[in-house]
């Protein structure tokens, strides 16, 4: 229960820590976008602005000199002229009052090419006169040829100025030509650096949502294969148990109809048989408790660590081996424990150790150390170790060393103490070639 509170915690975490970045960043680039509009704001107004300026300061135009030259020669031609040609002249002298007011041209495309066309933002912008329904006087950064225009462009310009004024107010330029005053409205939207990055957080919401499905389609496959590792274990384990005292039983059966059987004999194998149906009940309280919430009394430790190793002590091998078992357990510590299934646990820690053991001796110390607030329980075996690398799978189901291994003895133990009986079973201790020592801790009562 805890490994599944784990990792639902686990997929909590990485959704919420997803969604946080993905707000962080949708707030940084909205941050960043109305920066950028800002600044392409500005850069229109700078250009019409200074558009303006420009025509409204003939001081710049370096050319009045000739300007007035010019208009001296009309004017001596004009006196002896006939009188088309003095229209002629009065033509040329208004074309020459507004030169004498217009900047160089220099100045004017400084402005426009300096400034709006070759920003790096590719701001779209057409300037047009007071009516949108006339052709518009400028257009920049709009899909549109500067030249062989046809109607349909035209109208897709007027169309596009008429889109631009309901997104962003027009820019106003007055421009005065001395006698002649006339109004022209820059008319300009969001770059398409601005677009894509409006764009850019919704996909990256996008990713993360892909990220959240694969990773908790992940964490899903991961619980069903240990879920399946665990109930095929959990069968095999229920097998192997039951297997012993039922085989047991059978081979007594054969006994008791053996008609040369002694009274005394007979006596002996129904205390067999006691036995073996006190192990089957056993098997059954352990397989009802690990379904269930077990409940837990204050006992002294002792006598279940040493009835368990006596019943490990009649396991061992009898002949190439020479194992020990030494158990050393103060009788005085008593800590809140399921008494069939932390037998079940030493059992299984005991099998481990004795799996474990290669040569033809070998030890398997237990000993138990009362601290303020727990109790230390440990089994040390002096095997083969387990590689450093390994540490981290020794509890996972379905992991096993051993060919005939099910992989799922030390989980089961895990379960058992840290979900039912609030301690920690951890892997104190290996080194291949040394042994391995597993560290039980239980709260103290």
């Amino acid at each position: 229960m805890k490994a599944y509170r784990l990792s639902v915690n686990l997929k909590l975490g990485l959704i919420i820590f997803a969604i946080v970045i993905a707000l962080a960043s949708l707030a940084y680039t909205n941050a960043l976008v109305n920066r950028l509009r800002e600044r392409e704001q500005s850069t229109i107004e700078i250009w019409a602005g200074a558009n303006e300026q420009l025509v409204r300061t003939p001081a710049f135009n370096p050319y009045q000199t000739e300007l007035s030259e010019l208009e001296r020669l009309v004017e001596q031609w004009a006196t002896n002229a006939s009188p088309v040609d003095r229209e002629r002249a009065a033509r040329f002298r208004t074309a020459l009052t507004w030169a004498q007011s217009m900047p160089p041209a220099d100045q004017i495309n400084f402005i426009t090419n300096e400034i709006l066309i070759p920003n790096p933002f590719g701001i779209p912008a057409i300037v047009t006169y007071d009516s949108l329904g006339t052709l518009p006087a400028i257009w920049r950064n709009v899909p549109v040829p500067d030249s062989g225009m046809t109607q349909q462009d035209t109208l897709r310009l007027i169309r596009r100025a008429q889109g631009m004024a309901e997104v962003y107010a027009p820019i106003p330029i007055e421009l005065d030509y001395g006698e002649q005053k006339l109004r022209q409205y820059v008319h300009y939207d969001e770059s398409a650096l601005i677009r894509e990055l409006r764009i850019y957080p919704y996909l990256q919401l996008l990713f993360v949502g892909l990220f959240i499905l694969i990773g908790y389609l992940g964490f899903s496959y991961v619980r069903r294969s240990e879920q399946s590792s665990l109930w095929v274990g959990m069968a095999k384990e229920a097998a192997h148990q039951l297997g012993t005292p039922i085989s047991s039983l059978m081979g007594w059966t054969q006994v008791l109809r053996m008609p040369e059987l002694a009274g005394e004999q007979h006596t002996s194998a129904l205390d067999e048989i006691d036995k073996d149906i006190s192990r089957l009940k056993r098997v059954t309280n352990r397989f009802s408790d690990i379904g269930s919430l077990p409940k837990l009394e204050t006992q002294p430790l002792a006598p279940l660590v040493n009835n368990t190793a006596d019943y490990m002590r009649r396991r061992f091998p009898q002949h190439g081996q020479q194992i020990t078992l030494k158990v050393s357990v103060p009788d005085n510590i008593s800590v809140p424990l399921n008494a069939e299934l932390f037998e079940w646990v030493i059992e299984n820690l005991l099998k481990n150790a004795l799996d474990a053991m290669e040569g033809a001796h070998g030890s398997i110390d237990v000993t138990a150390i009362e601290h303020e607030t727990e109790v230390l329980i440990d089994v040390k075996d002096s095997g083969k170790g387990i590689d450093r690398r390994q540490w981290k799978n020794v509890f996972r189901p379905g992991y096993s060393t051993k060919k005939r291994g099910w992989g799922l003895g030390l989980s089961l133990a895990k379960r058992i103490i840290d979900d039912y009986h609030g301690g920690e079973l951890a892997l104190e201790q290996s080194k291949v070639g040394q042994g391995t020592t597993f560290r039980i801790a239980l709260p103290r009562p």
